[in-house]
């Protein structure tokens, strides 16, 4: 990606955050950035091209947060719980919720690009807690990743709220790991 295309993305990434993304325009995107519309239009085609690149790279970055954190953790066991362990750290500095959450609420046609992405990024972690709960032997993997998913999306829902629901969700999330846990011989 060229220099513009980086300072375009910048710019889309924090109005399409702090705005939403039906709400902010070409223009003030390009104004933002310090390029023309013809320069935005000549690096991403379009408006719903751009969305799905913000929210691909910001898939990227989260995805390598949540495996770094997998990465520190000793035991099999812990790793099921790292997702909640790295959202506490991504939450301190984006605080109004998931961009992704919002993205399929404001494009609700499942072939707009970024939509694509935005479930993908869903499906993903729903895969990765299945595949840590198996690693470390929990039983009924499937159905604790589906429940640790939606005490994640839950978590993630209320960030808005002056409340902080993140603590109890991972301890709550820990309390279901704790009991799939099979017993060794």
């Amino acid at each position: 990606m060229t220099p513009a295309g980086r300072r375009i993305v910048a710019a889309a990434e924090e109005l399409f955050y702090n705005r939403g993304i039906t709400a902010v325009g070409v223009d003030l995107i390009a104004e933002q950035s310090g390029v023309t519309k013809r320069t935005l239009y000549n690096q991403f085609g379009s408006k719903d091209h751009l969305v799905a690149t913000y929210l691909a790279e910001r898939d990227q970055r989260w995805r390598s947060l949540v495996r770094a954190t997998v990465d520190t953790c000793e035991r099999p066991v812990e790793a099921v719980t790292a997702p909640f362990d790295a959202l506490r750290t991504w939450s301190e500095t984006n605080t109004r919720g998931c961009a992704f959450i919002n993205a399929l609420a404001e494009l609700p046609d499942p072939s707009h690009p970024a939509h694509r992405i935005a479930a993908n990024q869903k499906l993903w972690l729903l895969n990765l807690f299945k595949e840590l709960a198996t690693a470390a032997d929990c039983s009924d993997p499937a159905t604790l990743a589906t429940q640790l998913l939606l005490l994640h999306e839950g978590a993630l829902a209320t960030q808005p709220l002056p409340i902080d629901t993140l603590s109890e969700t991972a301890d709550l999330a820990r309390a279901l790991v704790r009991a799939s846990e099979r017993p060794h011989q």
